[in-house]
């Protein structure tokens, strides 16, 4: 029953029986040492690839579990892991040996239908958040799978489906509850300690454990045009590029990717495209549903499609279609993404080439569209920095054989280290990034001229680094 934990300076400290003891009657939630029962579901983060052990895991119930847990840390030293939802690829919210802040129980959410405010507890999913949202026809910006953490999506941007009609997640948030490195329970908001609010919208997870967000919603559904057609593989060099020139004509509630992916069999595919390499055009409009039927006609007319998906469907259940392709710990996965100025001649051969080469079928390779509503936000009215960006190309290496880790790892940063060379190419999107470990060159890659005024304010809410366990920011030196 005793734990092994890491000191911030990489020291082991043990927590004898008694100590556990101690450390479980100050806390409401459940305190897991690896000897507990359950400790082993509990630890389990979406990236299988990061099997890691943390020393102890609090599971907190509310802010005060994590004020204690934070102050634990402090008096003590400890390494300090935060999850969410788990879902970070590069797996920042575990260590091995380390504290981890356990949110995933605090997944309360709110909705002031009048006001269209929502209030989410810092542990939430984003199909927690649809699910109470969409009983008043109200959305929140979030991500592409449900099971994805409100608080890690929102810390790191937001890219999702409704980012051209109302921009990222970070945008819609209207305020945080944050608990610091020195264990105060802060508010922060457009009005009130301004410059973490700033910070906390892009700036991921530097500077505080936000235990509760509070949204602004938008009116969407029940029901949304969600467009999906699937071409032959072979054809990408054909598609890509018109699928290219159409987003350049769409209105705002269009948001669009193209796709190059392998599709299982399954009930809910048709049988035209099962275990085959196919490029996939895909699109919500977030809007009339009728209306969405005829802006998205044009998905289905870049060439000879195997199959036109296409189908108005509640909102709720487009958001949760790709959940059965990302299980929990299903994947080992590796990503890296940039953003690409414009889709030109060389982007285009270049994505189309990778496309084709991917080296497991459950490897993606996706191009979002990006502008209209998050265009709009300049670059230093948020964390989260330059948004000129026309599309995004993200490089998702999944595959199934941790001894096939080392090749894949290889593969998504060799097609990585090209995709830079781009004369399209500029920043990188955290968010989708197999890497917690910045050098100050990714750090300008991701926040551009912000890093510095991040550098600032993580000096004013954790000069001491506690939470480094993420794409760090390191202190400003005083």
């Amino acid at each position: 029953m005793s734990a092994q934990v890491l000191t911030l300076e990489g020291q082991r400290q043990t927590l004898s029986d008694e100590t556990v003891e101690e450390i479980r009657a100050i806390f409401r939630g459940q305190v897991l040492t690896s000897d507990d029962v359950g400790y082993d579901d509990v630890r389990v983060i979406q990236n299988a690839m990061l099997d890691r052990r943390p020393g102890l895991i609090i599971r907190c119930t509310g802010a005060a579990d994590v004020v204690d847990a934070v102050r634990l840390a402090a008096t003590r030293n400890l390494l300090v892991a935060v999850r969410g939802g788990g879902h970070s690829i590069a797996g920042t919210s575990t260590a091995d040996d380390s504290l981890m802040i356990d949110l995933s129980a605090m997944r309360g959410v709110w909705v002031d239908p009048e006001q269209r405010r929502v209030r989410v507890a810092g542990g939430a999913t984003w199909g927690d958040v649809d699910r109470e949202t969409q009983l008043h026809g109200l959305a929140v910006p979030g991500g592409v799978v449900s099971t994805t953490g409100v608080a890690g999506l929102t810390l790191g941007g937001g890219i999702g489906w409704l980012h051209r009609k109302y921009g990222l997640a970070c945008d819609a948030l209207r305020a945080a509850e944050v608990v610091t490195a020195s264990g105060d329970v802060v508010r922060c908001s457009a009005s009130e300690r301004e410059d973490l609010f700033w910070a906390l919208r892009g700036g991921g997870g530097n500077f505080g454990v936000v235990v509760s967000f509070e949204f602004e919603a938008y009116p969407l559904g029940p029901v949304v045009w969600n467009g999906m057609v699937v071409y032959p593989i072979d054809a990408a060099a054909e598609v890509l590029p018109r699928w290219g020139d159409w987003t350049s004509t769409v209105p705002d509630e269009v948001t669009s990717r193209a796709m190059m992916w392998s599709l299982p069999a399954s009930p809910a595919l048709p049988p035209a495209v099962y275990n085959r390499d196919v490029f996939i055009t895909a699109a919500l409009y977030a809007g009339d549903p009728d209306e969405g039927q005829r802006a998205c006609r044009a998905l289905a007319e870049f060439g000879a499609p195997l199959a036109d998906m296409s189908q108005a469907l509640s909102y709720r259940t487009a958001q949760s279609s790709l959940d059965p392709f990302f299980p929990k710990g299903g994947l080992q996965s590796y990503w890296k993404s940039v953003y690409l100025d414009r889709l030109d001649e060389d982007a285009t051969a270049f994505v189309v080439r990778v496309g084709q080469d991917r080296p497991h079928p459950t490897t993606l390779v996706h191009v979002p569209l990006l502008g209209g509503a998050m265009s709009r936000v300049g670059a230093a009215e948020t964390a989260f920095g330059d948004r000129s960006a026309r599309h995004m190309l993200s490089l998702d290496g999944n595959w199934l054989d941790p001894a096939d880790d080392d090749a894949n790892i290889r593969w998504v940063r060799g097609a990585y280290d090209e995709a830079v060379t781009l004369r399209a190419a500029s920043g990188t999107y955290l968010n989708f990034g197999g890497d917690a470990d910045l050098d100050d060159a990714a750090r300008a890659r991701a926040w551009g001229r912000n890093v510095e005024r991040l550098r600032q304010v993580k000096r004013s809410y954790d000069p001491e680094n506690r939470f480094r366990l993420n794409p760090n920011i390191p202190p400003a030196e005083s």
